[in-house]
C-alpha cells in the first residue's frame, strides 16, 4: 500500500474479518492452528488487505494479497473482502485495483473456497455495466482459482517481470493433456507475447503506470435513464470485455503498449506489444 498510494490516504476496511473452520479440517495440523500461525507470522487476519486510498489524488478501491498468509489462498474471508471491494468501487464510482499473489483456492475450506470464484466474478459484470474500470495486477505467483476468476478479468491486466502465472502446475498441465508444454508457458513474458496480459511493469514503476491509467480511465457520470437488469451479474464472462474494447488503442498510448488491430490476444481485441515504458517482449 505504501508503494502504490499517496501517503496517509489509505483507509483499511473490514480488518476484523476472520476465517472460521466450517469443515473441522485437519491434515497434519488443524486448520485453526494454521490460521493462527499465519496471523502470528504476518500480523494480518487473513491473506487480503483492502480499503480505499488515493493514487495521485484519484480515489480507488484497492486490495492486495499477502502470499505469506497460507500462500495467499482464497477462502471465504478473502472472497468476502474482494466482493466488498468491488461493491464499494461500484457504490462510490471509483476504479478498483487488486494486486494478486496467490496459490489459489484454500483447500481447508473445501467447496466454500470454490464458491468465492463466482462470488468475486459477479460484481465485476456490474462494474463493467457502469463503465467503472478494474485493473488486475498479477505478481509472483498468481495461480489456481484466483487466476481462474477475477484476476483474469481486468479491463487492463498488468504483470510483474518473470511472475509465475497459471492455473495448474506445469507438470499437472502436461500430464493432463498428454503432451509437453512450451518452455516458460506460465511466465509473465510468455503471456504478454500471447496476448493474455497487457503489459509487464516492474514493481517500482507500478504506481506511475497506475496513475497514468487512472487519468485514461475516468469513471463516467451516472446515467439515471439507463435500464438495469438485475440478472446481469450472472451473464456470460465475455461481457466483461466491454470496457476493454472501448479503450482500444488508448491503453497503449498511456502505459506504453501497442495494441494491434487484428482480433486475438486476450479476447478483447488487444494483442499487446511492449515499448520503452515497460519491459520489451523478446
Amino acid at each position: 500500500m505504501d508503494l502504490l498510494l499517496d501517503p496517509g490516504s489509505f483507509e483499511e476496511r473490514d480488518a476484523g474479518l476472520e476465517s472460521v473452520d466450517p469443515l473441522g479440517f485437519h491434515d497434519d495440523k488443524p486448520y485453526p492452528h494454521r490460521l493462527e500461525a499465519s496471523r502470528v507470522k504476518t500480523g494480518l487476519r487473513d491473506a487480503l488487505v483492502w480499503g480505499v486510498g488515493d493514487i495521485d489524488r484519484v480515489r480507488v478501491a484497492i486490495g492486495i494479497f499477502d502470499f505469506r498468509f497460507m500462500g495467499g489462498s482464497m477462502g471465504s474471508v478473502v472472497g468476502e473482502k474482494l466482493a466488498r471491494c468491488f461493491e464499494t468501487a461500484l457504490a462510490e464510482r471509483i476504479p478498483a485495483i487488486v494486486v494478486s499473489a496467490s496459490g489459489g483456492a484454500r483447500m481447508q475450506e473445501g467447496t466454500l473456497s470454490l464458491m468465492q470464484l463466482a462470488k468475486t466474478t459477479a460484481p465485476l459484470v456490474r462494474l463493467d455495466d457502469a463503465g467503472i474500470p478494474f485493473i488486475a495486477v498479477l505478481t509472483d505467483p498468481t495461480t489456481g482459482g484466483v487466476l481462474a476468476s477475477f484476476a483474469s478479468l481486468g479491463d487492463v491486466i498488468l504483470a510483474e517481470p518473470k511472475a509465475l502465472i497459471g492455473f495448474a502446475g506445469a507438470r499437472v498441465a502436461s500430464d493432463t493433456i498428454g503432451e509437453d508444454m512450451p518452455e516458460g508457458f506460465q511466465s509473465a513474458e510468455f503471456l504478454l507475447a500471447h496476448g493474455f496480459v497487457d503489459a509487464i511493469v516492474p514493481r517500482l514503476e507500478l504506481r506511475a503506470a497506475l496513475s497514468r491509467l487512472m487519468r485514461l480511465l475516468p469513471v463516467p457520470a451516472v446515467d439515471d435513464s439507463a435500464p438495469t437488469d438485475p440478472d446481469r451479474s450472472w451473464g456470460p464472462i465475455g461481457a466483461l470485455s466491454g470496457l476493454a474494447e472501448r479503450l482500444g488503442g488508448a491503453v497503449s498510448e498511456t502505459i506504453g503498449i501497442d495494441v494491434e488491430a487484428d482480433r486475438g490476444g486476450n479476447g478483447s481485441g488487444a494483442a499487446p506489444r511492449a515499448t520503452s515504458e515497460v519491459e520489451e517482449r523478446p
